[in-house]
C-alpha cells in the first residue's frame, strides 16, 4: 500500500477514499467514505483541499480505562523474579516503600501519558495504590498531571486497596475523602474473605455518601472458589447503589461451572454492572506454574457477557511492571492481542467498540466518534482491511488531534535511567 498523502496543517480537509470504522452498535463491516475536518473539528461537509488516503483505514480515537499509571515503568529496578501474582504484589510494596515519592511517580505516569498520547489515546482512567501514607502523594500528584495534561489526555483515577481495609474506617475514611476531594472513583480489590459481604456493603455506602462510583479489582485467580464478582453484584443490590459500577479482570468466572456462570452473570446484568477485561496482563500472570505449560489463557468469559448485553472494554492494566513487564499504553496493541487471545473474530458480535465508544461511555468520557463541531481526533493505518490491520503492529499510524497531525516520537527509556538506580 503506497504512502497516506501528507494532511493539510490547516486542520481544514477532506479524507477520501478513507475506509472508515462502522458506526457503534453494528457488524463490523467496513465502509468507504468521506471525513469533512474544518478548523480542526469534524464537519458535515465542507469544500476544502482533498486528500485521497487510497483506502485506509480511519480509526477513532482510544479510551483506555484501566492502567496503573502510577506502577509503570519500575520494571528495570524491580523485576518480577519469577513472573508470578505474589512475587508482583511483593516486588510492587516493595518498590512503593523504598521509591514511590512524589517525583518518582509523577515522572512515570508523565512518560506513561506521552506514550498513550502518541499512539493515538485521548482518555485513561489509572488505578492509584492508595493504601496510608501512598494516598497522600499520589492523589496530589495525580492532580497535578491531570491539570498539565487536560488538553491531550482526560484522566481519572481510582484508589486502589484490599477489601480488609473496611475493617479500620478511620484509614479507610481518610484515603475516600482525600480521593473524593479530587473527584476520583472509589475502588478496592476483592477476594474471599469472611464477612466479605458486610465489608461490601460498607463500601458500597460509603461510595454512595460520597457521590462517588466504583471499580473494582476481582476474582484475579485461577481459584474457581473465588467468586466474588457475583457477592459485589448482590451486595450493590442489596443496598441499592446507584453509581456505576466496573469490574476488572473477574478471571476465575472461566473456571467456574456453567450454573455459577449463569447465576453470577445474571446478578451482574441484573446490577448493572460493566466488565473490563486485561487480556495481555492475565495471559502473563494467570496459570503460571514452574515448569509448567499453561492449561489456560486466564481471561474472562467476553463473550458470555457479551451475549447478555453487558458492557464489556478491553485496557491495557499495567506496563513494565512485576504485574506485566511488557506494554507501552498502545491500544492498538491491546486490541489486536484481545483479538487474538479472546477469538473476538468470527464472533457474533462486533468488538471494535470495546476498544473506543465503550469505555468512553461506561466511564463517561463522552463520544470519541467524529460528529460535527466535535474535535478531529482519529488515527489513520496503512491497512485496508481487518487482515492487513490485524497482521502488523501499526507503527506507522497517523495520529491526528484536532485536525492537525502530531508528532509521533516516542520518549525514549533512557530518560527514566536515574530513576532506576537502586539504593
Amino acid at each position: 500500500m503506497r504512502d497516506v498523502p501528507a494532511i493539510p496543517e490547516t486542520g481544514s480537509f477532506v479524507l477520501v477514499n478513507a475506509t472508515l470504522f462502522p458506526p457503534s452498535g453494528v457488524e463490523a463491516a467496513l465502509e468507504k467514505n468521506e471525513l469533512y475536518v474544518k478548523d480542526g473539528k469534524f464537519s458535515a461537509s465542507h469544500d476544502g483541499p482533498k486528500v485521497d488516503i487510497g483506502g485506509a483505514m480511519v480509526l477513532p480515537i482510544f479510551t483506555d480505562m484501566h492502567t496503573h499509571l502510577d506502577k509503570g515503568h519500575i520494571w528495570p529496578r524491580a523485576a518480577n523474579p519469577d513472573g508470578t501474582f505474589d512475587s508482583a504484589l511483593t516486588t510492587v510494596q516493595n518498590d512503593r516503600q523504598a521509591n514511590w515519592n512524589a517525583a518518582d511517580v509523577r515522572r512515570r505516569m508523565e512518560f506513561a501519558l506521552t506514550c498513550a498520547y502518541q499512539h493515538g489515546t485521548c482518555a485513561v482512567r489509572t488505578h492509584l495504590d492508595s493504601a496510608a501514607p501512598q494516598h497522600r502523594i499520589s492523589w496530589p500528584v495525580f492532580n497535578e498531571v491531570r491539570e498539565k495534561w487536560k488538553d491531550r489526555i482526560a484522566l481519572q483515577a481510582v484508589t486502589i486497596f484490599g477489601i480488609e481495609l473496611m475493617d479500620d474506617l478511620s484509614q479507610f475514611d481518610d484515603i475516600a475523602d482525600i480521593a473524593a476531594d479530587f473527584g476520583g472513583i472509589l475502588g478496592s480489590v476483592t477476594y474471599p474473605l469472611a464477612d466479605l459481604d458486610t465489608r461490601l456493603d460498607k463500601f458500597f455506602a460509603a461510595a454512595a455518601a460520597r457521590d462517588m462510583d466504583t471499580d473494582f479489582h476481582v476474582d484475579e485467580t485461577r481459584d474457581p472458589n473465588s467468586a466474588t464478582l457475583r457477592q459485589i453484584a448482590e451486595s450493590a443490590l442489596r443496598v441499592g447503589f446507584q453509581g456505576r459500577i466496573v469490574a476488572g479482570h473477574c478471571c476465575s468466572l472461566a473456571r467456574q461451572n456453567a450454573d455459577e456462570v449463569s447465576r453470577t452473570l445474571d446478578l451482574v446484568k441484573q446490577a448493572n454492572i460493566s466488565i473490563v477485561s486485561l487480556p495481555m496482563c492475565n495471559l502473563y500472570l494467570q496459570d503460571r506454574i514452574a515448569r509448567q505449560t499453561p492449561r489456560w489463557r486466564g481471561v474472562t468469559l467476553v463473550h458470555e457477557m457479551r451475549t447478555r448485553e453487558i458492557p464489556v472494554a478491553f485496557a491495557s492494566d499495567n506496563t513494565r511492571d512485576p504485574f506485566y513487564a511488557y506494554g507501552d499504553l498502545d491500544m492498538i496493541e491491546v486490541m489486536r492481542e484481545a483479538t487474538r487471545i479472546c477469538h473476538l473474530d468470527h464472533s457474533e458480535h462486533s468488538w471494535h467498540d470495546s476498544f473506543t465508544a465503550t469505555p468512553a461511555q461506561i466511564c463517561s468520557f463522552g463520544d470519541c466518534r467524529w460528529h460535527p463541531n466535535e474535535p478531529a481526533n482519529f488515527i489513520i493505518c496503512r491497512a485496508r482491511n481487518w487482515s492487513e490491520f490485524f497482521s502488523r503492529p501499526q507503527s506507522d499510524r497517523i495520529v491526528v488531534r484536532n485536525g492537525r497531525v502530531i508528532d509521533r516520537r516516542l520518549p525514549d527509556y533512557d530518560e527514566l535511567d536515574d530513576l532506576m538506580v537502586t539504593q
